[in-house]
């Protein structure tokens, strides 16, 4: 471990009974500091960026073995908590968006903005396309494909897809990956190229 980036001695004092209620504090109120810039915005929750504040001080309590001296330890310490802070707050967003309702019954429909008025020749092919995509999703998809894709689109994780489904990050990706085959087999068949596709997200 570098001294230079400990100059503070923190890994000593966190490990030193005696002053490891200190070291917390003045780490805790550090942290609270930098979370605060990093998602007041985000958060909208000072109690929420709290918890987050106690919860990483355990967490670097466990991995102060971990930590090798490479950058300050400041720094090291407010990656913990950011990480910690993302995950949260991804977990949050993920718990608000139902996975019950993405099913054949309730079909995935795709939308795109509408500049049909601007560029008319652009907008006839780029319906046409859209079209077609909205044909193969309801086609050649699985219900379990189209729920799939749904989720993702909905900023739902792979990973949190495979928990709540009693799956595997494998399986979901899989998944998802037979599912992009079958469309871009679909548009190639219909004749469309690399290039339409693209464009259709411009």
């Amino acid at each position: 471990m570098s001294a230079a980036h400990d100059q503070n001695g923190w890994v000593d004092r966190l490990r030193d009974p005696t002053q490891q209620p200190e070291a917390l504090e003045q780490l805790r109120a550090l942290l609270l500091r930098g979370l605060r810039r990093a998602f007041a915005s985000k958060a909208g929750d000072d109690a929420f960026l709290e918890d987050i504040a106690q919860d990483a001080l355990v967490r670097i309590l466990d991995r102060l073995d971990q930590f090798e001296g490479r950058s300050q330890f400041t720094t090291w310490a407010m990656a913990v908590a950011v990480r910690l802070a993302t995950s949260q707050l991804r977990r949050k967003h993920t718990q608000d968006i139902s996975l019950d309702g993405l099913t054949g019954s309730n079909p995935l429909k795709i939308e795109f903005a509408d500049d049909s008025a601007a560029k008319p020749s652009a907008g006839i092919e780029r319906s046409s396309l859209i079209g077609k995509l909205q044909e193969l999703i309801d086609d050649r998809l699985t219900d379990r494909q189209r729920w799939a894709i749904q989720a993702l689109l909905n900023g739902v994780p792979i990973e949190e897809i495979a928990r709540r489904t009693d799956s595997n990050p494998n399986a979901v990706y899989k998944l998802v990956h037979d599912a992009r085959t079958r469309l871009k087999q679909g548009f190639e068949q219909a004749g469309y190229t690399a290039d339409d596709l693209v464009g259709l997200s411009q």
